[in-house]
């Protein structure tokens, strides 16, 4: 089945709005073993949105449009997709009271009357009842063909693709579709593919496909088979031999975990806990591991110490090592780390110092990194050599401090 995306909505053409719905579709259409050759994204003008809807069907077996089912006159998805397809438009009951209630609960009471516009629906269309919102979702069929419209604000998108859409699609496919993620940290994208390259060659199912991230590299290994059991059966030693292959560079085999929360969940098995000091990062390997439910349970405190002075102050980092090495050394960040640990009374530290530019510090290039792990009454130091601008390498920066962080905690706590 192929299946064609529209964004609708000039604030995507104009770059007001960052369009991450079309990168949350594209990767779930793929899990459900959808093809997808074509998406688009056009403004709010219902002859270029007309246009762009009939090229769609003539082309794809089913189209997402996402936006412009808001209350106001320039939101004509609706509108011009039962036009496309020749379905009138008439009023939902259901819908009706949904908007009610919606206001009755919301600060403003008062209806606006374009809101009423949003409780008209294609005829037979299958109404999908949006929780976050007054636009519903909306599912047109006619002549083999099929157009799903889904709320614009991805808080309302997600939930409803998840919980309406995609029991819909999955019913539509004849064969079962299974995936499983494999997170590896610890490698490029090319050398990944390079020690997988006769299993990549040799593939027709299970498919792997790489994904470079910042750091790190994802695998998703895809297999059709008639039933759920059948296709564990082909992940299985397909999965099991990227395991072998990579070691502990694989973090995690489970799509929604994150190396922030590979690293809490390792932590809380070992009952450890941590803290982090952090320079050039100024606090985001605090705020990653914080972000994690659960993590008030192992993280103590985070130390931002930006300043020679507020290393000495806070760490207990030695005035000479400053003058000697420099704040961007490794014997800095060793006693960074040390300092972490028992400024904190933690188990762990993960402490990073560095340059993010955009200016370079004497002989000490951009990009240069130093890492430390206290673990066990040992510290091991990283040296790190990052490209890219002033983000990026404070983004790199934060994976490989996690990465090594988790890497410590198996290599001394993992029998």
């Amino acid at each position: 089945m192929v299946v064609e995306l529209i964004s609708v909505g000039t604030e995507l053409l104009l770059g007001n709005i960052v369009n991450t719905n079309t990168q949350y579709l594209a990767e779930k259409c793929a899990l459900l073993g959808l093809s997808m050759y074509h998406q688009v994204t056009v403004g709010d003008n219902r002859e270029r949105l007309s246009e762009t809807f009939e090229t769609a069907l003539k082309r794809s077996d089913l189209v997402i449009l996402t936006g412009g089912l808001g209350p106001t006159e320039d939101d004509l998805t609706k509108e011009v997709c039962a036009q496309v397809m020749g379905i009138p438009l008439v009023e939902d009951d259901h819908t009706k009271e949904r908007i009610k209630a919606y206001f009755k609960n919301s600060i403003d009471k008062e209806i606006p009357d374009n809101n009423w516009k949003q409780a008209l629906v294609p005829q037979g269309a299958a109404v999908l009842d949006n929780d976050n919102g007054t636009a519903p979702g909306l599912i047109m069929e006619k002549d083999g063909k099929a157009a799903i419209l889904l709320p614009g604000p991805p808080n309302e998108l997600k939930p409803l693709f998840q919980d309406r859409v995609f029991p819909y699609l999955k019913k539509l496919q004849p064969e079962v579709i299974r995936s499983q993620m494999v997170k590896i940290c610890g490698h490029g994208e090319s050398q990944v593919e390079d020690k997988l390259l006769d299993l990549i060659d040799g593939q027709s199912n299970p498919t792997i496909a790489t994904y470079a991230k910042t750091a790190e590299v994802h695998l998703r290994v895809t297999a059709k088979a008639s039933d759920e059991d059948e296709a564990k059966g082909l992940l299985k030693p397909v999965v099991k031999e990227i395991k072998s292959r990579f070691g502990d560079d694989v973090y995690t085999t489970k799509e929604e975990e994150t190396i922030e929360m590979a690293v809490v969940r390792l932590l809380k098995k070992y009952e450890l806990t941590v803290t982090t000091a952090e320079s050039c990062t100024g606090g985001l390997i605090a705020g990653r591991l914080v972000n994690v439910p659960g993590a008030s349970q192992v993280f103590r405190e985070g130390f931002i110490t930006y300043s020679n002075k507020s290393k000495r102050k806070l760490l207990d980092v030695s005035k000479s090592t400053l003058k000697k090495y420099g704040a961007v050394s490794e014997q800095t960040a060793r006693e960074m780390a040390i300092g972490g640990v028992f400024a904190a009374d933690a188990d762990v530290c993960i402490a990073v110092t560095g340059i993010a530019g955009p200016d370079a510090e004497g002989e000490k290039p951009v990009g240069l990194v130093y890492m430390a792990c206290y673990t066990k009454d040992k510290v091991q130091v990283e040296e790190y050599h990052f490209k890219g601008n002033r983000e990026k390498i404070r983004e790199q920066s934060v994976v490989k401090a996690l990465d090594l962080l988790r890497r410590s905690i198996l290599k001394h706590y993992h029998s």
